[in-house]
């Protein structure tokens, strides 16, 4: 990558608002990503220059002008720069994706870090048998779970250009004629005059049914395609280690998860009727997905019964559901007389719940003759496997046929498994109004003391007494709950599967997860056992604050231990309870700062895994991780092999949120790739959890007393008189609570507190005004004491940052923030602020800490970060420039905003051309909250 700053670009300020941009030209014998941005900056001027004279000027890299903004014209320039970074953005996941192929092609599958290739030889070199590994690899779960927290700042119609114009770039990877040369070209140009003609940013907030479309594309157009290539990835990464090839029976299983229209934490519109269609609507997509699969296996498996004669036991099941089916199987027979494993494909589409309308539209119908469970479909394709089998086309039924088997287990007739979360708080007011219906004095529920609840709660779940009748009025949070209880034991009583747990956000008491049985035994989620009542679906606690996760220990251990607890979990899981635990990166980030949550984290997945060990339950830990680093985020290799050891246990369950999941997987290619990631690394780190080391001997001590001071440091900070005023001012903070970029609110309850405010918000504005304060602040603080006060202690983390994963972990992401952190921009948002004495103060600590910061993580890491991190290093100069006259127009206009506001005129356009801004910077940073 080259770039260079042309002085003649820069212009003193002009009437209106000037945009400086910086020039950039390729190198002499330009590199893939080199070719590629540039092809598409010139198409890109292309198109605008068609479109008019002025427009190749709002292109970032390609104009040697600084060209004076008009307030009219804004908009436009603003969408120039996002599209500019779009297409920077597509450019380098591009090379990263050719770079990957052509390191394989060199040097073998083993190359990339975290890919099979790489496990498998890490295994290997461990000692690991092969026949150990793949008695392993079946018992390994994967679940990414997709979630519509408000990150996602672009429309789904500009997401599907995107892949478009993605397509069109990996075309240029093969050879082209001159014609093709011209028709790839102009394919491009027709979607960015498209893009250009659309324009980005939501006009209005997105409902929840459109989420969840969102969502569905990724889990019925991209997944169900990506997972071959990953199947084959792992064989052919297996028979390159020197393994046999019949040793490898099958792959880890993979699963997907959704919260779209099931969390309900804070989120009025997530109602018990949108639960239900959201139900549905994933059970529909998931025979979509299925049909689709069985017809381009019917069209394959063509083989003719004169060439070979068929096994008795396919014809038996091909007259035994023809019988089933009526009049339509015998339809189905005769359209392919001599044929019959195509013949059982065609029986088995019938079969299918949906009904198939002229328009070849699909609805949900339950027909005489349908399959009610995906486990009937499996047998059915068992034997079609096995009838290929038995007359020697064993390369069919290992690939085609397995490949609808594998895909069927991973997708079911559900889709994905829909998550229900709701808070600990609401959950107490219903309990509240249910204890009034029920003539009992429960006004005041949630300010009971701890044992008074649980001696209430206990007496109550020795019994199957309901409170209530199954009716409505009794009160709207009691109504809320009951009424989605409800419409999840429909579903399971007629569907099975396709309900993932009850998660119990703010969960800080044993009591606060009683209190869902209780509400479940009002509906058909608890019923009666000889032993006394159990409950149906998996009750999950959700750790969130510090003080939640270091109280999280005692909470699993008298939660585990309950009868309630034990007997749901024998009725779930059999002679092999496993308990999952879901622990959030956002919330203990945003209340203690980055190290604090980290160790938190850290510390308390230890403690609790002691604590499953010594009831006999295995733990399962769901990684509620955010998008960016203040967040949870980081490289997802470089996460799983940070964990504690012991602590994936071959089951992992991760959030996906908001532009992650574009970013991960949006294409095929790219999403089998990030899959693999999970996959391979999850493999690998439970494979080798006993060859890794915990902590350093001697280091939890000094890791506990960095994470309190770095704590301390950031709450001097946020808790600090008038802190939240600077922060309102200083950021666009204000703006983005009125964006249009997610369905759910950005406060819980609507108070101007930062306890409040949602995680998201707080990240992504902090990220806007290019603090990217969560990501790094307190940091500094914590080293420079240690350094004071335990030589020794510091120069053990300093040799222990290159070797112990969750350090190295830790810190590469505290400085990938910093490096982001851009302090002239800082001060220019600074600037926004009324109060100068309040300014002064807060911008003191914030760059004290900064700069302390930035001298601590070099004494860590003293190579030049340039060298270190070459990759990072270069995208942050690329983009350095353009995003700073980016910042300084989203000053201009968030102090127009703001004057109108005070004013008392709410002007709809002032707004709209910040959130213009607001969308253009995250395209450049990449990131949003």
């Amino acid at each position: 990558m080259s770039e260079r700053a042309n002085p003649e670009s820069r212009r003193p300020r002009a009437a209106g608002s000037p945009i400086l941009t910086t020039v950039w030209a390729p190198s002499a014998g330009a590199d893939p990503f080199e070719r590629d941005f540039r092809f598409l900056l010139e198409c890109f001027r292309e198109v605008l220059e068609d479109l008019g004279p002025e427009g190749a000027r709002a292109v970032p890299w390609l104009s040697d002008e600084a060209p004076v903004v008009a307030e009219g014209d804004s908009e436009r320039l603003y969408q120039g720069y996002s599209m500019a970074f779009l297409l920077l953005n597509l450019a380098e996941e591009n090379t990263l994706a050719h770079h990957r192929r052509r390191h394989e092609a060199e040097a073998g599958l083993g190359m990339e870090p975290g890919l099979w290739g790489h496990a498998l030889a890490r295994l290997k070199e461990a000692g690991l048998a092969s026949d150990e590994i793949a008695r392993a690899l079946p018992e390994i779960a994967i679940e990414p779970v997709l979630t519509a927290h408000p990150t996602e700042a672009k429309r789904a119609t500009v997401l599907e250009h995107h892949r478009e114009l993605f397509r069109y770039l990996q075309e240029r990877q093969h050879v082209l004629t001159p014609i093709e040369e011209r028709e790839n070209r102009d394919a491009v140009k027709r979607v960015l005059e498209r893009l250009w003609r659309t324009g980005e940013i939501f006009l209005e907030k997105p409902d929840v049914a459109s989420e969840l479309r969102n969502v569905e594309h990724y889990l019925r157009e991209i997944f169900p395609r990506a997972l071959p290539g990953m199947k084959r990835r792992l064989r052919l990464a297996w028979e390159e280690a020197g393994f046999a090839a019949d040793e490898l029976t099958t792959g880890p299983l993979l699963s997907f998860g959704t919260w779209v229209g099931g969390d309900r934490d804070g989120h009025p519109l997530v109602t018990a009727e949108v639960t239900r269609e959201t139900l549905a609507d994933l059970r529909l997509q998931a025979m979509r997905v299925l049909r689709r699969q069985l017809l381009e296996l019917a069209a394959q498996l063509s083989l003719s019964d004169r060439y070979q004669a068929p096994p008795p036991e396919l014809l038996e099941r091909i007259w035994t559901v023809a019988g089933q089916l009526g009049a339509r199987g015998q339809e189905a027979l005769d359209r392919n007389p001599e044929e019959p494993w195509r013949q059982l494909l065609n029986l088995m589409i019938l079969r299918l719940p949906v009904d198939v309308m002229r328009s070849h539209a699909v609805k949900l119908l339950d027909h005489p003759g349908a399959y009610r469970f995906a486990s009937e479909l499996e047998a059915d394709l068992i034997v079609l496997r096995d009838a290929l089998q038995a007359v020697g086309a064993r390369r069919l039924a290992q690939t085609e046929v397995q490949e609808a088997l594998d895909s069927l287990r991973t997708f079911g007739f559900h889709l994905a498994k829909l998550d229900i979360r709701q808070n600990s708080v609401f959950h107490d007011k219903a309990v509240s109004q249910l204890l009034k219906a029920g003539g009992l004095d429960g006004e005041d529920f949630a300010d009971w003391p701890e044992s008074k609840r649980l001696d209430f709660l206990n007496a109550e779940l020795q019994r199957m007494r309901p409170f209530s009748r199954p009716t409505r009025g009794i009160g709207p949070e009691a109504d809320a709950v009951l009424d989605t209880y409800r419409v999840l034991a429909e579903h399971l009583a007629h569907h099975g599967p396709g309900i993932g747990s009850l998660i119990v956000s703010m969960t800080r008491s044993l009591s606060d997860l009683l209190v869902v049985y209780l509400l479940a035994r009002e509906t058909d989620l608890v019923v009666a056992s000889p032993d006394g009542p159990v409950a149906l679906l998996p009750i999950v606690p959700l750790f969130e604050t510090i003080e939640d996760l270091q109280r999280s220990p005692g909470i699993l251990s008298t939660f585990l231990a309950h009868p309630m607890t034990r007997r749901s979990l024998a009725r779930l899981h059999g002679d092999r309870p496993l308990q999952q635990v879901m622990i959030g990166y956002s919330d203990s980030s945003k209340d203690g700062g980055i190290l604090a949550s980290q160790w938190g984290l850290y510390e308390a997945q230890i403690a609790m895994l002691q604590v499953g060990r010594e009831l006999g339950v295995a733990l399962q830990y769901f990684h509620g991780r955010g998008g960016t680093i203040g967040r949870g985020a980081g490289p997802t290799y470089r996460f799983l092999e940070a964990l504690p050891p012991g602590t994936v246990s071959g089951k992992l369950r991760m959030t996906e949120q908001g532009e992650t999941i574009a970013q991960k997987y949006s294409h095929v290619d790219q999403a089998a790739y990030n899959l693999e990631l999970l996959a391979a690394a999850t493999t690998e780190v439970t494979l080798l959890r006993g060859r890794r080391a915990a902590v350093p001997r001697g280091l939890s001590p000094r890791m506990r007393q960095l994470a309190d001071w770095s704590r301390e440091a950031y709450e001097a900070l946020v808790q600090s008189e008038g802190f939240m005023t600077f922060y309102g001012q200083a950021t666009p903070i204000d703006a983005l609570e009125l964006g249009r970029i997610g369905s759910r609110p950005a406060r819980r309850t609507g108070k101007r507190t930062l306890a409040d405010l949602r995680a998201i918000p707080w990240v992504f504005s902090w990220n806007q005004s290019r603090f990217y304060l969560p990501g790094w602040f307190g940091v500094g603080s914590a080293l420079a004491r240690l350094q004071e006060s335990d030589a020794e202690g510091f120069a053990q983390v300093l040799e222990e940052a290159s070797r112990w994963p969750f350090l190295t972990y830790v810190l590469s992401n505290v400085e990938s923030s910093l490096m982001t952190a851009d302090a002239r921009v800082m001060r220019d948002y600074a600037g926004l602020v009324e109060d100068t004495e309040l300014r002064e103060q807060a911008m003191t600590q914030i760059m004290g800490e900064y700069e302390l910061t930035r001298r601590m993580l070099h004494a860590v890491f003293p190579a030049p970060f340039a060298e270190r991190r070459p990759r990072l290093h270069k995208t942050l100069r690329l983009r350095e420039e353009p995003l700073r006259a980016l910042h300084r127009q989203q000053i201009a206009e968030l102090g127009r905003w703001r004057r109108l506001r005070a004013e008392g005129e709410a002007s709809e356009a002032a707004l709209l051309r910040v959130l213009m801004t607001v969308n253009a910077i995250a395209s450049g940073l990449r990131t949003t909250g």
